[in-house]
């Protein structure tokens, strides 16, 4: 790309290069130890499994004879017996014995079954870092289109998107445990059919209950598998997260990430993640010290922390030569107004179809409104975006949905719009991570866009600092936009205090990104990188 003009050559874009290079070069030969630890893992979890089963039908066996024997030789005792598990109901801690004869099975099944398979040792992931435009995401997603072909489970997620499918996973695993309370859940359909009398079966019930429930204690452990492994194929071999963006902005960010990246980093995980910040600097209004420091220590653990060191946005720098076409139109008059319409007409043409209303999918059920769209382009206006409790759930559904997006009236960015400002950020960042061509009838050009108007400035510290937690929760709602959805313990006293310094490199992100998405490598990368088109090429 530098011999052809399309990057300028840059030392420390250079040194990441060769690092991931170097982590490609051992990825295959991780990738057959991770598909034989994975056979030997599974091997040994059957014969845990099976073994488990066949101590508790031991058990269950003796207490049905014993039960039977009991009935009919000593009636009083068995009376005895309940009256004084009715008196042992009160006692404070009901499931110790549940919990010892728990522990004694699972000792007994680790004699029997052996040691479990060692997990063999992951190649260090990259932890890049560094300022707006330096080509971290550039050179992740060069690394990540590298690994096709040699790594069968891969996920490359923005943060965003990462936390609403967190969110749609907890609640998912919210919603299975309710289920598997009943009775007859068919985790227990194999008890069922046992020949034992009911109160042996209830017991079978009890413990098997009480070790799903063991098993599943630490919920974000449960998510990690599903968060990352394709869900059509078997566990098996190694598997590698791209994360862009890495952020702590709230108290749920912090736990979820340090929770699932640990998970995913201790069972072998590779991780390859871009942030503005490097791990220990992440979480600068100290939320949850303990959690994130266990987080900060299992990343200098598993990564390599590069910093992309230039001062330079190179998107500022991407040529603009033969682009026939403006696509960003400011300001906000009539002759601007005209040739925005004039373009969106000669697109929706080019076609041949006719724009109509039309709904699309958002997770957790719920559906947005689209007021025109047709064969993958679709029109909004700034404040049907982000002028209601829209979030990144929306911009996911829309990005996903259309490759060509026209928006229209997008105000100069102030104070007084701040919340509008904080969702039109989301919604550049989702276009942007999903390759969107776009379109824009601004009121400003892209450098002024975020500079404030007469109203006052945008970024104005003082209002950051005395923000209340009140307003931040009602932000995390409007930006992650879950629906009524519940999620159980978690969603409940969750505040979204972003500082002002992160708010400044989210507005200069955007500016960046903006700034690129004109320029005609990115406008040539639409037809190759949109999720629209690379479904129709056959790529993942």
């Amino acid at each position: 790309m530098v011999e052809d003009g399309k990057l300028q050559h840059d030392t420390f874009q250079e040194k990441v290069a060769m690092e991931f290079e170097d982590l490609l070069l051992r990825l295959e030969h991780y990738e057959k130890e991770m598909e034989e630890y994975h056979k030997k893992l599974a091997n040994w979890e059957n014969v845990r499994e099976n073994e488990s089963r066949r101590l508790m039908l031991e058990e269950a066996e003796l207490r049905h004879k014993d039960g039977e024997w009991t009935r009919s030789n000593y009636r009083e005792s068995w009376f005895l017996e309940r009256w004084m598990l009715r008196r042992r109901r009160g006692n404070p801690e009901p499931g110790v014995g549940r919990m010892v004869s728990y522990l004694n099975r699972e000792r007994k099944i680790d004699s029997l079954a052996g040691e479990r398979p060692v997990l063999p040792q992951a190649p260090k992931g990259i932890y890049l870092y560094g300022n707006v435009g330096s080509g971290k995401t550039m050179l992740m997603d060069m690394f990540y289109s590298a690994t096709e072909g040699i790594v069968k489970h891969r996920r490359r997620f923005h943060f965003h998107e990462a936390m609403l499918e967190i969110h749609e996973h907890m609640h998912n695993a919210w919603k299975n445990k309710i289920k598997d309370k009943s009775l007859h859940s068919r985790m227990f359909t194999w008890i069922h059919n046992l020949p034992f009398d009911s109160k042996v079966k209830e017991w079978l019930i009890g413990e098997e209950r009480y070790k799903q429930e063991t098993r599943e204690k630490h919920i974000l452990h449960a998510v990690a598998d599903k968060f990352l492994v394709d869900r059509q194929s078997a566990k098996s071999g190694a598997t590698i997260l791209c994360f862009d963006e890495i952020q702590t902005v709230d108290v749920f960010a912090i736990v979820a990430l340090s929770g699932i990246l640990s998970s995913l980093l201790s069972s072998g995980t590779i991780l390859v993640a871009t942030s503005n910040r490097a791990p220990e600097d992440l979480n600068q209004d100290g939320m949850q010290k303990e959690i994130f420091q266990k987080l900060v220590s299992k990343l200098d653990e598993c990564c390599q922390k590069i910093s992309v060191g230039s001062e330079i946005d190179y998107r500022r720098l991407m040529p603009s030569e033969n682009s026939n076409q403006v696509r960003y139109f400011w300001p906000l008059n009539s002759d601007n107004c005209r040739e925005f319409d004039k373009i969106w007409k000669e697109v929706i043409s080019q076609s041949g179809v006719k724009p109509t209303f039309n709904a699309i999918s958002v997770m957790f059920g719920r559906v947005l409104m689209v007021p025109e769209s047709c064969s993958g382009i679709a029109r909004f206006n700034f404040d049907y975006l982000c002028g209601r409790a829209t979030g990144a759930a929306d911009y996911i559904a829309i990005a996903r949905n259309y490759h060509t997006i026209f928006i229209s009236d997008i105000p100069m960015m102030s104070m007084r719009i701040r919340d509008k400002a904080r969702r039109f950020i989301t919604l550049i960042d989702e276009l942007y991570n999903h390759h969107c061509c776009l379109f824009c009838l601004a009121d400003a050009s892209i450098e002024d866009l975020f500079e404030g108007t007469d109203e006052g400035t945008l970024f104005d510290l003082e209002s950051f600092q005395f923000e209340t937690e009140t307003e931040g929760v009602r932000l995390r709602r409007d930006v992650l936009t879950a629906g009524s959805v519940g999620l159980g313990p978690t969603s409940t006293g969750i505040a979204s205090l972003m500082s002002g310094q992160e708010e400044m490199f989210a507005f200069r992100r955007a500016v960046s990104r903006l700034i690129e998405m004109q320029k005609p490598l990115y406008i040539e990368g639409v037809h190759i990188l949109h999720p629209m088109y690379q479904q129709q090429h056959g790529h993942l």
